[in-house]
């Protein structure tokens, strides 16, 4: 679903990724917009701030949750001069964005060099079959942090 002033905020978010490939970080940027107007603004800084968390689209959800000093930046947009990676989709998700505008997709992110496409794919499937090994390992304690979050009269759901 298109909507009027998406073309011009998707160009903003391809200019904060051009501006970071010129000040030494990844080609991707992304910004967040609440009501039409641009809450913040960030390209990647993975490789300058030697931070793997350091995507555009992280970096934007972070500056704007703080301004907007939320935790949970609903009734946003995230305009991303790429389509957001798994590890940005997850935290798109988790920060109740309402709405997603992408540029570039995954594919044209893996023919540039980025394994956004790899992931994706590992996701699918079971742990025990993705390349990174994973194991689990069921401890007696493990549902402690669970019963005692449940079990918490002030906590902030989210």
């Amino acid at each position: 679903m298109i909507k009027k002033n998406d073309e011009q905020l998707l160009q903003e978010a391809i200019n904060e990724a051009k501006k970071s490939v010129e000040n030494g970080g990844g080609p991707f940027g992304a910004v967040l917009v609440k009501d039409g107007k641009v809450i913040s603004r960030a390209g990647n800084t993975v490789t300058r701030d030697n931070d793997p968390t350091a995507h555009a689209e992280i970096n934007v959800i972070r500056r704007g949750s703080t301004l907007l000093k939320t935790f949970d930046p609903k009734g946003t947009v995230l305009y991303a001069s790429c389509e957001p990676c798994p590890m940005c989709l997850g935290a798109i998700y988790w920060a109740n964005i309402d709405r997603v505008v992408y540029a570039s997709s995954r594919d044209e992110a893996a023919k540039a060099g980025f394994r956004d496409a790899q992931i994706y794919s590992e996701l699918a499937l079971p742990p025990i079959q993705r390349n990174l090994p994973h194991s689990h390992l069921p401890l007696p304690e493990r549902k402690a942090p669970f019963n005692n979050w449940k079990e918490k009269e002030d906590k902030m759901p989210y």
